[in-house]
């Protein structure tokens, strides 16, 4: 009788148990990184998150993390934190820790890369393996050819810094008189602090990019003019212009764009406000500016000592309900905190004016609902239920647009979309005009920063194969390590997720430069990264040894385990092949199979712990990425 067979996986399958590094846009390996805190080795740890990632620092501190979306440990309690420990590790060894930032790390990184085993570090086709991949001839550097990007956000920094590793000579064109982008001007410094932008925007400096900034395309340099100086193009604007809401009063005095109200904050020249704003909006932008807004009538109020009880007062008007704002938890919660006033299911009808002009309320009428049964866009309203806040200024931050008029779409050969955006292949940047290529934003449409960063990378190697007639592949090596004396920390299973502690709301409001969020303290960050499932770890059976005695079923904590008839089996039809080419002549009815439920298993070991027979192993499954070049 045949007790049980083993049907073994492929890397495919393998890679996707460790759902944290199949979520990210970059394929960090965050559990790699996680582990490696929970077992003290924090340099490695920041090698594996820098690795693919050239805004690592950044992203610790602002990434939106579908990592932790992903994490299969929320599917048992709650999810690790992962981009707090990112950012533990980061101000380690970061950028912001290296006393000459820019060309330092660079040579930092260099010196402890080659302190691991490739196999240890985990970091893909970026920036290490790049390097070792450029001095060993597997990817041969481009000469003489540069490229200018429109656009220092994190998709323009991402493509200079990997066409600059690629050998190119790069210019980045920035309008602003900083470089950076939104992450500059648009996100608050209270969560992102200057100096960590400036520290990771020098390292890529150090590759030799050059920037120009206040240089507006179409003011002060033409496109077809920056086309002539440049063999290709790379246009990486961001949705730096607020949408205008086609309602009556949108042209009153003192209405303003929330993402033009963040930029000259950002730059020091916040606008005039009344002590009564509505910010309409429920995304993470409107809390941006409405939590930017308390920070600015708590400064001007100290400056003029004039505070008044009543006075000072952030309405934030949402057209969804509080379940449907597609603002994150965290951003509500603290809005809720620092005293913005929540206003759901609100739909702006007008904006009133004073006899002069001015802004003197917003019209509201009540939303029944926002989509309709097929989830599209379709608010419905109550037009007798009517709602009007008195205020001062309106903010509105109800979606944001791009400002493509250095473009004619017909002299530079484009094709443009219905939107008015570029039309490109998204996954490589490409567009109808072979020297001009599109990244972040206005290649997939609104994403998280770290889609920005990706579609600057992938955009960076588009440009690679269009120059050389080569592609970078990456080539894939599978690797099995088997766990001889393999543990976990104690209770690891009951250890509650650990949130990074907060400034007290009293003190955080006082500026825009005060945190909000603190960093892990090294004792923090171990009980966190113990709490990670450590999904590359795999219990891996062995037919032949196995006597079905259950005792694997029997101690699993989880109950993911079960023995069955091999006829209860259902698959694929491959599956019924392999199947039936095992048991050769042995009737099927006889036979029985072990059915694991990886949503299940928590990597505990202690199936491996009970078989008397060995025939349960915890192995640890890896991969090599080697970047290699292929004619195209």
């Amino acid at each position: 009788m045949i007790s049980h067979f083993t049907i073994l996986p492929d890397i495919h399958f393998w890679k996707s148990q460790i759902k944290c590094q199949e979520a990210c846009p970059v394929h960090t390996d965050a559990r790699g990184y996680v582990r490696a805190i929970a077992l003290g080795r924090d340099e490695l740890a920041y090698l594996i998150a820098r690795g693919p990632n050239p805004l690592a620092s950044i992203c610790g501190r602002v990434c939106g993390a579908p990592c932790e979306t992903a994490c299969r440990r929320g599917d048992y309690d709650a999810p690790v934190a992962i981009r707090a420990l990112k950012r533990y590790v980061c101000e380690q060894f970061g950028p912001e820790a290296q006393a000459e930032g820019g060309k330092s790390l660079v040579e930092y990184l260099k010196r402890s890369a080659a302190r691991y085993a490739p196999r240890e570090c985990q970091d893909r086709e970026e920036l290490l393996p790049m390097l070792r991949s450029l001095t060993e001839r597997r990817v041969t550097p481009v000469s003489g050819k540069s490229v200018g990007i429109i656009g220092s956000g994190p998709a323009g920094l991402a493509c200079a810094h990997d066409l600059a590793l690629l050998g190119f000579a790069v210019t980045i064109y920035e309008m602003e008189p900083v470089l950076a982008g939104m992450l500059a001007v648009g996100v608050p410094e209270y969560r992102l602090p200057r100096s960590v932008i400036q520290r990771e925007v020098e390292v890529i400096l150090s590759l030799g990019v050059k920037a120009v900034t206040g240089c507006c395309v179409g003011r002060d340099v033409s496109f077809p003019e920056l086309r002539s100086r440049h063999d290709a193009v790379v246009i990486a604007v961001g949705a730096k212009r607020s949408r205008r809401l086609p309602i009556p009063g949108v042209d009153a005095e003192g209405v303003l764009g929330g993402v033009e109200f963040l930029r000259d904050v950002s730059l020091g020249r916040p606008p005039r406000l009344g002590r009564r704003v509505v910010v309409i909006g429920g995304g993470n932008v409107a809390y941006d500016v409405g939590r930017t807004v308390l920070r600015q009538i708590s400064l001007d109020a100290a400056r003029t000592a004039l505070r008044r009880e009543g006075v000072g007062e952030v309405h934030l008007c949402s057209l969804e309900s509080l379940e449907e704002m597609p603002a994150d938890d965290i951003e509500i919660l603290e809005g809720d905190e620092e005293g913005v006033i929540r206003r759901n299911s609100l739909g702006p009808k007008e904006i009133l004016k004073d006899e002069s002009g001015k802004v003197r309320g917003v019209r509201f009428h009540h939303c029944l609902r926002v989509y309709d049964e097929n989830r599209r866009f379709s608010p419905l309203f109550d037009e007798n239920r009517i709602t009007e806040i008195p205020c001062d200024n309106v903010l509105l931050a109800v979606g944001q647009t791009y400002d493509l008029s250095f473009l004619d779409a017909e002299r530079d050969g484009l094709r443009m979309t219905e939107r008015g955006t570029i039309a490109c292949d998204p996954a490589t940047g490409e567009t109808s005009a072979p020297d001009v290529y599109v990244a972040g934003d206005l290649a997939h449409g609104p994403k998280l920063l770290i889609h920005a960063v990706a579609s600057g990378k992938a955009v960076a190697r588009s440009l690679y194969r269009h120059f050389t007639g080569r592609a970078i592949t990456p080539r894939e090596v599978e690797l099995h390590f088997p766990q001889v004396q393999y543990a976990r920390e104690k209770d690891y299973e009951k250890i509650p997720r650990i949130d990074p502690p907060k400034c007290d709301v009293d003190q955080r409001i006082v500026s825009h430069q005060a945190p909000v969020e603190m960093n892990l303290s090294e004792e923090e960050a171990r009980r966190e990264a113990g709490r990670c499932l450590d999904c590359g770890i795999n219990t891996i059976f062995d037919g032949e040894r196995c006597v079905l005695c259950g005792g694997c079923v029997e101690v699993c904590p989880e109950s993911c385990l079960r023995i069955v008839p091999l006829e209860w089996v259902d698959g694929p039809p491959r599956l019924h092949e392999v199947l039936a080419n095992y048991l050769g002549e042995y009737p099927a009815d006889e036979a029985s199979a072990i059915l694991k439920d990886e949503t299940l298993c928590i990597r505990c070991g202690l199936c491996a712990e009970r078989c008397p027979n060995g025939a349960i192993t915890m192995e640890r499954f890896c991969f090599e990425v080697i970047p290699e070049c292929l004619a195209v």
